[in-house]
Formats: structure tokens, C-alpha cells, sequence
């Protein structure tokens, strides 16, 4: 007799580094294969006040990678395997978020700038706002 178990795992989210260079004249930071199916869509986020919060959000299909170019921002996410917050500092890593994750973003620095991509185009019925 032979069974066959399908297992569908969800991942929490995870910072990944990325790979940087130097050849003493600056750092060459490189942002490329980090989402499964490719980056259709880049934006960034910036000139956000100190208290404020952004997102509040999820995606129905989107991956997205997070890294902050500049300055500082926390990321706090939920899924249903749990919740974690995810302190962005450094643009040499980045925060991949799947589709299920709903996160917010806060305590952004004066100089932050958080740069986003993403596996989808802009697609309004992506979005989920209830929070797991």
C-alpha cells in the first residue's frame, strides 16, 4: 500500500543578505534573484514621519523584498504560522514577505528610504487589510 502526503509549507519571513562589493572607491550592493518569479513592479517609500505607520496590509499572489537603501525601518508581520518583528538597517539585506504575510511598517528614521519590489504589477484585489 502507498500513500502519497502532500505537504504545503508556508514560511515565516526571512532577511536575506545581499551580495555586496568593494573595491575601496564605495559598495556595489547587488538586488537580484530574490523573488521566485521576478520583479514586475519597484517602489519606494521615504519622507514618512516618525510616529507614523504604514501598510497595514497584506497580498492575496504578491512576493515582495523590502530593504531600506538608507536609515532605518521596522517591519512587523503576522501569518498564520505566528508574528515577528524585523528591524531593517542596512542596505545589504532585505526582508522577502509572501503572499499571506500582512505586515505594517513604523519607527522610521528622519533619513529612511525603503525600497520595495515585487513579483505583481499593481492590482488593487491583491490586497488583504484584515489582519490574521
Amino acid at each position: 500500500m502507498c500513500f502519497l502526503i502532500s505537504i504545503i509549507i508556508h514560511f515565516m519571513p526571512k532577511l536575506v543578505p545581499l551580495p555586496t562589493h568593494s573595491k575601496g572607491d564605495g559598495l556595489l550592493t547587488v538586488f537580484e534573484n530574490v523573488l521566485p518569479t521576478g520583479i514586475k513592479r519597484v517602489f519606494y517609500v521615504y519622507g514618512v514621519g516618525a510616529t507614523a505607520q504604514r501598510a497595514k496590509h497584506g497580498h492575496k499572489k504578491s512576493w515582495n523584498a523590502l530593504t531600506c537603501v538608507s536609515g532605518s525601518c521596522r517591519i512587523y508581520v503576522v501569518n498564520k504560522n505566528g508574528e515577528v518583528y524585523f528591524e531593517l538597517t542596512t542596505p545589504s539585506e532585505c526582508l522577502i514577505l509572501e503572499p499571506g504575510d500582512w505586515h505594517t511598517m513604523d519607527n522610521f528614521s528622519a533619513d529612511a528610504v525603503l525600497v520595495v519590489a515585487s513579483t505583481e504589477h499593481y492590482d488593487k484585489d491583491d490586497y488583504f487589510f484584515e489582519r490574521p
